[in-house]
């Protein structure tokens, strides 16, 4: 290996700035998302996630593998949090008639009463917390940055099964 192979990249003085104001908009933002959740309907942006891909689910219910991989979550953290829902009657597991072994995850009463409370007041903290701030060449730039960043991981997770 050359020694170009061996050392890190300098990352300069600009780009350890706008890393680190990306990581501080990112985590601000994010609190003030599950704020915005808890004070609306008492839920936290991990329940709000799975409540609203099930509540849009055919059925209103999915297997587990199928949620994780929406979410994008790894299989213990879908089944800790899919329990600590239903302890809720957020959600319930359900038996699969199809495959004696497999479940499905639904949404309850309740959750569906949770996520709806919830969808008005997340999209009015989203407007407020980000869009508005951004203008139109903004946030086209901002998804076309993340999608290349986003292809970048992917790619780099499927190439080394590290996902």
């Amino acid at each position: 290996m050359t020694e170009a192979t061996t050392t890190p990249a300098a990352v300069t003085q600009r780009e350890w700035d706008t890393w680190r104001s990306f990581i501080k908009m990112r985590r601000a933002l994010d609190v003030a998302l599950e704020r915005e959740l808890q004070q609306a309907a008492e839920i936290s942006s991990a329940d709000y996630e799975i409540l609203f891909s099930l509540f849009n689910a055919p059925g209103k219910q999915m297997r587990p593998g199928e949620l994780g991989q929406r979410l994008g979550w790894e299989k213990s953290r879908v089944s800790h949090q899919v329990s600590r829902m239903g302890a809720r009657s957020l959600i319930e597991r359900r038996d699969c008639d199809a495959d004696a072994r497999g479940t499905w995850v639904g949404i309850t009463p309740n959750g569906s009463r949770a996520v709806l409370g919830a969808m008005r007041s997340h999209a009015d903290s989203l407007r407020s917390n980000f869009f508005d701030v951004l203008t139109d060449d903004e946030l086209d730039l901002l998804r076309s940055l993340s999608d290349r960043v986003l292809e970048r991981t992917t790619n780099a997770c499927e190439t080394t099964g590290d996902c």
